[in-house]
């Protein structure tokens, strides 16, 4: 059996099409609705309070994913941040927080919507047999919207949850913090990511991110 006419390689296959036509624009739209909702109108003019998936597409994310999720290795793509002026904002930091958050909960959102018909998928033997690519098609869509979920909420930067965790500390914490994690932010994530390069099975960020993607998973369909 050659690699494409594996089962889970066309389900992943057809699940990186789903992500970057729907997920990815429905994520980064929601960024940008939230900041218009609360003032700022700078991603609006940059033509991106929308869903075409055009206007949001990164070309090097899109590879990432689509290299990650088919190859097995995680769920790891990027579009262009959608732009927002945080000086528009009504209600200063919590709305940045607002902002930051709406996209993460797009994908809760999401996975959850995918999660009723594979909750019904799953507890049909029938439909098993008969669609079995669906399935996994269902279970892989719910898992990838769960893995951008917890992974965005990472409170480093360039992820949303740093901005959810600036919202939350004091100020002057704020201040201690956020220069280091601004400059040192990636770097942290790469070293995260990559980390199963030097421990020799899976990274530290996989480590901490599977249990909390299998218990919300389990949640959602039953199992």
């Amino acid at each position: 059996m050659s690699l494409l006419q594996d089962p889970q390689t066309q389900a992943a296959i057809i699940v990186v099409a789903i992500m970057l036509l729907i997920a990815f624009p429905v994520h980064e739209f929601s960024h940008a609705l939230a900041a218009f909702r609360l003032g700022d109108a700078t991603a609006k003019m940059f033509g991106r309070l929308s869903l075409n998936p055009i206007v949001h597409f990164d070309p090097v994310g899109g590879v990432l994913l689509a290299i990650s999720f088919i190859g097995s290795a995680g769920a790891f793509g990027f579009g262009w941040p959608t732009p927002v002026n945080p000086m528009n904002l009504e209600g200063g930091r919590r709305g940045d927080a607002i902002v930051a958050a709406a996209g993460p909960i797009s994908n809760l959102v999401l996975a959850i919507a995918g999660a009723i018909p594979l909750r019904y998928f799953i507890n049909n033997q029938n439909l098993i047999s008969e669609a079995p690519i669906l399935g996994l098609v269902l279970q892989q869509f719910v898992v990838i919207n769960l893995i951008l979920m917890v992974f965005n909420l990472i409170p480093i930067p360039p992820l949303d949850g740093s901005k959810v965790l600036f919202a939350l500390v004091d100020r002057r914490t704020e201040y201690q913090i956020r220069p280091f994690l601004e400059q040192y932010g990636m770097l942290l994530l790469l070293l995260l990511i990559l980390s199963s390069f030097f421990t020799g099975g899976e990274s530290i960020l996989g480590r901490v991110l599977s249990p909390i993607v299998q218990g919300i998973y389990g949640f959602l369909v039953g199992t």
